[in-house]
């Protein structure tokens, strides 16, 4: 088959995929989005042939022009825009969780920061402040006092994008200093890892400590769920342990696992690797059977 990497900076998770490819026999075409041009009815050249594109884009806002652009071809993208679209926006995140039936973090959103200081003050402290649209742990806040609120909210207010005038707000979820990343390919799940840390935030990237995690029958069960809530695809899903049950916090669309990869025994990009050839598979079947 012949793969298209969208990309504008080729890091570890990115050459686990080229190298599992090439180490096939795969055709791979790298397609910097930062020298392409779309037209409202034609692809650029440089995706002449592709069977398939992956999205590995760093930028979220070209992530979602891409993906749609690619859909308007006809061109197959992983992950598809609209699983783009959501998984994005923590606000759109939690509403397709919640509206799914997934138990995830009590969450608010307001518009100003008298609306949002009620919030804080409701929830009580600490509780959690997080930008919309973002990664790897940036721009979050535990907030554990008045006087921090008041500080933290009136700062957004006064940053230029309109995304900072969004104020996304959680409960603060206890949980037992580690979180959970389970990467799933279409609501199966295939590798997961606890991500533990003293510090309040686990992310990998703020250097939390991985270690292979073996889930049980519910874990499988909310990650099968909240896949499907955001339309499936190659996903990350963070859970928190919450007592004797999970909350699930966010589903990842470009999902990093690099660290995932070294911590356990499964070889990740050779299962991801696997469901773009059965992708491709499908596509060609169903493209002969129209025919």
């Amino acid at each position: 088959m012949h793969v298209g990497l969208l990309y504008s900076r080729i890091r570890r998770d990115e050459k686990l995929l080229l190298n599992e490819l090439r180490d096939r026999g795969h055709e791979v075409t790298k397609i910097d989005v930062r020298k392409e041009q779309f037209d409202l009815s034609e692809p650029p050249a440089a995706f002449d042939d592709v069977d398939i594109v992956v999205d590995r884009c760093l930028a979220t806002s070209r992530s979602l022009y891409i993906t749609r652009f690619l859909q308007s071809y006809g061109i197959p993208v992983v992950n598809s825009h609209e699983t783009a679209d959501i998984c994005s926006d923590k606000a759109k995140n939690s509403l397709a969780l919640a509206d799914a039936g997934v138990p995830t973090p009590n969450t608010k959103v307001a518009f100003t920061v008298d609306s949002a200081m009620d919030i804080v003050e409701e929830f009580g402290y600490p509780c959690v402040l997080k930008p919309v649209v973002g990664s790897w742990g940036r721009l979050m806040a535990k907030i554990d006092s008045e006087a921090a609120a008041e500080a933290i909210l009136e700062h957004k207010a006064t940053l230029g994008n309109y995304e900072h005038k969004v104020f996304y707000i959680q409960e603060f979820v206890e949980k037992p200093g580690r979180d959970i990343r389970v990467l799933a390919i279409d609501g199966e799940p295939i590798a997961a890892m606890t991500r533990s840390s003293d510090h309040w935030l686990t992310n990998a990237a703020k250097g939390a400590n991985a270690e292979a995690f073996e889930l049980d029958a519910r874990a499988k069960e909310l990650v099968k769920q909240a896949s499907d809530a955001v339309g499936g695809g190659l996903l990350g899903v963070d859970l928190m342990e919450t007592g004797t049950d999970y909350t699930v916090h966010e589903v990842n669309h470009t999902v990093e696992f690099k660290a995932l990869n070294e911590a356990v025994d499964v070889d990740v990009p050779a299962k991801a690797v696997d469901w773009l050839e059965t992708k491709v598979e499908g596509e060609t079947l169903l493209a002969e059977a129209s025919a």
